[in-house]
């Protein structure tokens, strides 16, 4: 079974994640909702609390198939600045492993130097990131082993393609069907 880890930090945008988590999860992926400290609480960015899995520290590269980011710019800005998801995301990037951010999160990508050059991200943020490379168009983007999404609106088709990735296109067209996501490429 495939698994993707999804860190979740206080002012994480809540549609991503729980729409990330609940999709991946509705295609037979494993997801681990980590914290970034020890609380098993984490507080998005509209007062909906999630409780975690587990804890980042807890993490080991070898045991994940992807690392998924949600945005929020304050969710965004803990995973820019938290040791262990850069580390992560450096380990992930050296070993081919697949990575996603949405919304804000390519930021984060970004500041750990494994965004690929063609991305997609929530309107204004490339401009902390590079216009070179940024795709206002499409709501899913593609580059080596990176994914990236616009935002919350886009979490739905974000997840689709990352079952697409994972697990193919069989799985990818029955989770669709079944949440009536024909808007989705």
């Amino acid at each position: 079974m495939s698994r993707v880890l999804v860190p979740l930090a206080n002012g994480f945008e809540e549609i991503e994640a729980i729409n990330v988590i609940d999709v991946l999860r509705r295609g037979d992926i494993e997801v681990l909702v980590a914290s970034l400290d020890e609380k098993a609480a984490v507080k998005g960015a509209h007062n909906i609390t999630v409780i975690a899995d587990t804890q980042i520290t807890s993490i080991a590269v070898e045991a994940i198939d992807m690392i998924v980011l949600p945005g929020g710019w304050g969710g965004t800005l803990a995973l820019c600045d938290d040791a262990n998801v850069q580390r992560i995301l450096k380990e992930m990037d050296k070993k081919g492993k697949n990575i996603g951010a949405i919304c804000a999160a390519p930021l984060a990508l970004h500041k750990a130097g494994v965004l690929k050059h063609n991305y997609t991200c929530y309107p204004s943020i490339e401009e902390q990131i590079r216009i070179d490379g940024f795709d206002e168009t499409e709501m899913v983007v593609e580059d080596g082993n990176v994914m990236t999404s616009r935002g919350p609106a886009t979490a739905i088709c974000f997840a689709l393609q990352i079952i697409k990735m994972l697990k193919g296109d069989e799985k990818y067209l029955s989770v669709k069907s079944a949440l009536l996501a024909d808007y989705c490429d």
